[in-house]
C-alpha cells in the first residue's frame, strides 16, 4: 500500500468517527410504553412491576441508558426505573432503563388518561432528545 492510499484511508476513518460522534445518542421508544419501577428477581424471567408480579417474555429486550442491550441476569436483584412495553400475551417484552433523573421527570404523569399519556410521550421525547 502506498503513502497516498494510507493517508486516504486514515482521512476516511477520521471522517467516519467525527460523523458518528456528531450524531449523538438518540433513544426512541414506541408510543405505548408505560413507566414503572421494575425489580428483576434473582431467577429471571420473574419480575415485579411497581410491586406487582410479572414475567419477561421469551426474547425480552432490555436496553440500558446507553441504548445497548442488557442481559436480565446482569441486572438480577436490582430495582430499576424504566419504561416498558408488553407483548400480546401480556408479558413484558421491551424495557428501557432510565436514569433516576429521567424517571423523576416522568414519574408524576398520569398515563391513564389520553392527555396524561400525550404529555408522557412528549416528556419522554424531550428527555431522550436532550441526550446527545
Amino acid at each position: 500500500m502506498n503513502r497516498c492510499q494510507r493517508w486516504a484511508l486514515a482521512a476516511l476513518a477520521a471522517f467516519a468517527t467525527l460523523t458518528a460522534a456528531a450524531q449523538g445518542l438518540v433513544r426512541e421508544a414506541p408510543a405505548d410504553v408505560r413507566p414503572a419501577m421494575i425489580a428483576i428477581s434473582s431467577t429471571p424471567p420473574d419480575i415485579t412491576l411497581n410491586g406487582e408480579p410479572a414475567r419477561l417474555s421469551p426474547g425480552a429486550r432490555i436496553r440500558g441508558v446507553n441504548n445497548m442491550l442488557v442481559l436480565s441476569g446482569s441486572v438480577a436483584g436490582r430495582t430499576l426505573p424504566t419504561v416498558y412495553r408488553k407483548d400480546a400475551a401480556g408479558l413484558v417484552h421491551e424495557v428501557w432503563i432510565l436514569t433516576p433523573e429521567e424517571y423523576s421527570k416522568i414519574g408524576g404523569i398520569n398515563t391513564g388518561d389520553p392527555e396524561g399519556f400525550k404529555r408522557f410521550a412528549e416528556l419522554l421525547a424531550l428527555i431522550w432528545g436532550a441526550r446527545k
